[in-house]
């Protein structure tokens, strides 16, 4: 059978001569043979070896992991790594081949190229070799795994590399070793192999020596995160050594990474917090130098560390997180939207910023980023009108590809923020050609909450609603959390007096009482307290006695009424507590800027249907915002403007 045969390589520690000597001859060389001539002394190479019946090569995948099938291979002589020899090259000039190396490194695209030029050295340090297998994992690993497995698992110089650095693991350094166990996991090299335990067993012993600084000792954690997860015992030890080392001097990477660490080493556990508490510190000082990657990493870690006490810290990050905003990646921006959803934190100028961004990124922004960035206007109640338009505008594009999650996440902000596109007649055309297609798909609390916005922006699902008020729909939503509680049933109750009142040729199936609240429970638009009383001193002024007007009157249509006057037929005013002869009831709403859009004069969905159904049911409506009164500071003068909003064609205070 013919030999395979290639270059052998060699390293050099980073105190060896320069790549100008040759360590050893080129002549000698790895080859494959047949199972027979396999000598006593082989080992296992850089990734299993195993055979099969034919002899025939194949690539497979378990748990994510790449194993070869192949002819067994055997090392016609051991190769060492080579120490200082007392040349005397100065460590400047190899540093400087060093640069050129990885210069050249990363202009390559491809792991063919990478190789290609591997071959083309006569001998390198073992931190240039880990060099390469890290720009060979940066260009073969995307998020779906190893591009071409088989292009780069069975190449010869991949396979030579990972021979070296297997039975030289002791003679490796610090970096050599660590960036090699960093990209082999990335490429995804069977984590039970020889070389990955000769690779981890040599960090964990330079780790109980102390032998690591703060890089080395984050390189190993990241590591370990990647391949053995948050349950690993030696991340513990990690955090104990970074217990030793001067925060002060870390870099921001390397602070960044810590945090990483100690959220999934922390827990209740008291012994970390002093650490924990000197990194909060320094990081403050150091916010202004984090790049967008370790900002969003830090980030991240204080929401999994639950760090609210912090608060000078997380708004230094939120933000300089501001000027990073074009420059995040997907995961990063999702990361740093959860951290101000979980601060309860908002920039106008972060908004301002992500208006500009994401307009024009939506094309290529991932579904879930997306989905994000509505979220986070949707609990902060902003109302961006560039943002919503374009996420309109993408919806009907692309929605076919979306999650049944992803859809509701898109749809429901405009109802919460009572907002109707430019596209709305073609956005909701398409919300129902992917409702008739998809209905069962749907998780039912996301059905809910997504039919639900859209009546709040009078866009009536009649076709769905016999469907939502079965009771299958119903025990469906009854065995899922959060169950039937008050706020499902809220959405129910309004959906059905949605069609009552606003659809009379609905003849389908109706909501039973049980299923039905006595009030609605609205999460945003609680009374403004101080405005309340402010309203309230301004009535008494102007209606002399307090028996004409009652406050926070619960009605028979589910709806809370803020203030309510009683009229007769000739327009006089009645005591509130009549009940006859009532001919018209006034409905002040006191309309604070909980109800109102972030900065806006635009009223949010639930209390504008509110409003829209009182009308509906009889009642005068009196809106009384928060942005026409806060300006009037005497009991007479509000007296004077109340009189104009509810009495607009009789003159002076009496009745």
């Amino acid at each position: 059978m013919a030999l395979i045969s290639l270059k052998s390589f060699h390293f050099c520690s980073p105190g060896a001569p320069a790549s100008r000597r040759i360590l050893m001859t080129l002549s000698k060389s790895l080859s494959f043979v047949s199972e027979r001539r396999k000598p006593q002394s082989y080992r296992p190479t850089a990734v299993r070896v195993l055979y099969s019946k034919d002899k025939s090569r194949d690539v497979f995948c378990r748990k994510n992991h790449v194993q070869l099938r192949m002819r067994s291979l055997s090392v016609n002589e051991r190769v060492h790594l080579c120490g200082d020899t007392g040349s005397n090259t100065k460590a400047d000039e190899r540093w400087m081949e060093e640069q050129v190396f990885f210069r050249t490194l990363k202009s390559l695209r491809t792991s063919q190229e990478i190789f290609k030029f591997l071959r083309s050295l006569e001998v390198m340090s073992d931190t240039m070799a880990s060099g390469a297998l890290q720009r060979i994992s940066e260009v073969e690993v995307d998020g779906d795994g190893l591009k071409n497995p088989d292009d780069v698992l069975e190449n010869e110089v991949f396979r030579a590399l990972c021979f070296q650095f297997e039975f030289e693991s002791s003679k490796l350094s610090n970096s050599g070793l660590l960036n090699a166990l960093q990209a082999l996991i990335k490429l995804r090299v069977d984590p039970q192999s020889t070389l990955i335990a000769r690779l981890l067993s040599e960090s964990e012993e330079r780790l109980a020596n102390r032998k690591l600084t703060v890089d080395n000792l984050c390189s190993l954690g990241e590591s370990l995160l990647e391949l053995k997860g948050p349950s690993c015992a030696m991340l513990e030890q990690i955090v104990s050594r970074m217990q030793e080392k001067d925060i002060e001097n870390w870099s921001p990477r390397e602070m960044a990474m810590v945090y990483k660490i100690l959220q999934v080493v922390v827990g209740e556990r008291e012994q970390y917090w002093d650490l924990l508490n000197r990194m909060n510190s320094a990081t403050l000082t150091i916010a202004y130098q984090l790049s967008p990657k370790l900002t969003s990493v830090i980030l991240n870690s204080l929401v999994a560390l639950h760090q609210t006490q912090v608060v000078p810290l997380i708004l230094a990050l939120c933000k300089h997180s501001v000027k990073h905003v074009p420059y995040f990646t997907d995961d990063e921006l999702v990361s740093v939207l959860e951290a101000f959803l979980f601060f309860g934190h908002r920039e106008q100028i972060f908004t301002e910023a992500l208006e500009k961004h994401v307009p024009k990124s939506i094309p290529t922004m991932h579904p879930e980023t997306v989905s994000k960035v509505m979220q986070y206007c949707c609990q902060k109640k902003i109302l961006s009108k560039p943002i919503l338009d374009a996420v309109a505008e993408g919806f009907i594009s692309n929605a076919d590809s979306f999650t049944t999650d992803q859809i509701a996440e898109y749809i429901v902000p405009f109802g919460t923020l009572n907002y109707l596109p430019p596209n709305a007649s073609s956005l909701f055309r398409k919300l129902e050609t992917i409702l008739h297609a998809r209905f069962s798909q749907f998780q039912p609390h996301a059905l809910l909450n997504l039919l639900h916005s859209c009546v709040l922006i009078q866009r009536y699902p009649v076709n769905f609603l016999p469907k939502i008020f079965s009771p299958f729909f119903l025990q469906k939503l009854q065995a899922q959390p959060p169950g039937l509680d008050r706020v499902v049933a809220s959405q129910l109750t309004q959906l059905f007096l949605t069609v009552t009142l606003e659809c009379p040729f609905y003849k389908g199936p109706k909501l039973l009482p049980k299923y039905q609240v006595n009030t609605f429970l609205t999460t945003h638009c609680f009374l403004d307290v101080h405005l309340f009383k402010k309203v309230k001193s301004g009535l008494l002024y102007l209606l002399r006695k307090r028996i004409y007007f009652s406050s926070e009157v619960s009605t028979p249509y589910f709806y809370t009424v803020d203030i309510e006057i009683k009229l007769d037929e000739e327009g006089f005013m009645l005591p509130a507590t009549q009940c006859e002869e009532v001919h018209t009831r006034i409905a002040l709403c006191v309309d604070g800027p909980n109800r109102f859009c972030v900065n806006s004069h635009n009223l949010l969905g639930e209390e504008a249907i509110k409003q829209r159904h009182l009308q509906l049911l009889g009642y005068k409506v009196v809106q009384v915002p928060f942005f026409e009164v806060e300006s009037i500071n005497s009991c007479r003068k509000m007296a004077e403007y109340l009189h104009k909003k509810i009495f607009p064609h009789t003159y002076g205070y009496g009745c």
